[in-house]
């Protein structure tokens, strides 16, 4: 955890550099405005909050009346950290299979809770930054287009095929894998290769006796639905920011945009996506160049984006801290699950 706490600073620096660059001053970002800022954060905020009420969902359809509500919630937002310090975005599953199993549930039921849960977070996100690269090629940003397309669809399809395979295929780690953790680790990695494949077994049975059920089917929708709330709750942030620099972007552009921006973000090259969130909602809106980031007049400026970011990054990041080590990582006791 301690690595990830000096990580944060780490991922200041493209905004450092942007500030230098394009001469982007403390004052100019402050201009933004009180209500502006505090009302892209709330955005933020709520996006968060509907990921949590999803969690909880899930969990409850099939645990029951498992844990409280607010501290399920608190959890998953919570565990967002993870993903806002790892490149891709991509961690916050581990800290929910964590909780789950220290609260005594099996762990092919917590990772199928988990899997339910990023599975449906990844396709919501998946098929707006898919339409958000459509467009762009439609206006003949065929580079921004390109990778945004290229990266969205690479990582939807992933998971989507991993989650539906499951119900065919067993998986197991890769032979190549296997022979190089045996062998560095002797009986140690004997034993890691037996229990991860154990838990891959069972993970894949349980995918393969719930996936087909109504129930399942049902639940599967419903968290697909209040995954896509939340992501359009994230892309109108940016409309609140760029009102208090008195630049006008409409509700479904700033989605485009901002999904576009967190399609390109997820590049496995910086931490949480720093520098490249920033730099591709520019790519996306400056006349959709990426290779332009002096921005003409009339067009969103650089501290728009700045304040864009601190509000629906920096912010949460704290929040989510937080929460983390309030709730999932405090003393756990256990609750009565299987």
């Amino acid at each position: 955890m301690n690595w990830r706490l000096v990580a944060i600073p780490v991922t200041l620096i493209p905004i450092f550099i942007i500030a230098i660059q394009f001469d982007i001053k403390v004052e100019d970002v402050l201009a933004i405005g009180f209500f502006p800022f505090v009302g892209a954060v709330l955005a933020m905020i709520i996006k968060l909050g509907f990921q949590g009420i999803k969690f909880v969902y899930i969990t409850r359809k099939y645990l029951g009346n498992f844990d409280s509500f607010w501290k399920l919630m608190g959890v998953r937002i919570g565990s967002e950290f993870i993903k806002f310090t790892t490149p891709m975005f991509v961690g916050a599953e581990f800290i929910v299979i964590y909780y789950l199993k220290k609260k005594g549930v099996k762990l092919s039921k917590a990772t199928w809770i988990a899997i339910m849960d990023i599975v449906t977070e990844v396709l919501a996100a998946g098929l707006l930054s898919i339409l958000a690269g459509i467009i762009a090629l439609l206006n003949g940003a065929y580079v921004v287009g390109i990778i945004i397309l290229i990266t969205s669809i690479s990582i939807t399809t992933l998971w989507t095929v991993m989650f539906f395979l499951s119900v065919k295929h067993t998986f197991q780690v890769p032979n190549v894998l296997e022979i190089i953790v045996k062998k560095l680790g002797k009986e140690k990695g004997v034993k890691i290769i037996d229990q991860t494949n154990s838990w891959m077994e069972e993970t894949c049975l349980m995918i393969r006796e719930n996936i087909k059920t109504p129930e399942s089917k049902k639940v599967f929708l419903v968290s697909f639905l209040l995954s896509f709330v939340s992501w359009l709750f994230y892309g109108i942030s940016f409309m609140i920011i760029a009102m208090g620099t008195g630049y006008v972007i409409n509700a479904f552009d700033s989605i485009m945009a901002v999904m576009g921006a967190n399609a390109i973000a997820n590049l496995p090259i910086t931490i949480g996506g720093s520098g490249l969130a920033e730099f591709g909602i520019v790519a996306y809106i400056n006349n959709l160049n990426p290779f332009n980031f002096d921005i003409p007049k009339g067009v969103v400026a650089w501290d728009a984006v700045i304040g864009w970011r601190i509000a629906t990054y920096y912010v949460p990041i704290l929040i989510t801290w937080l929460l983390l080590v309030k709730l999932a990582l405090s003393k756990i006791s256990k609750t009565q699950a299987t």
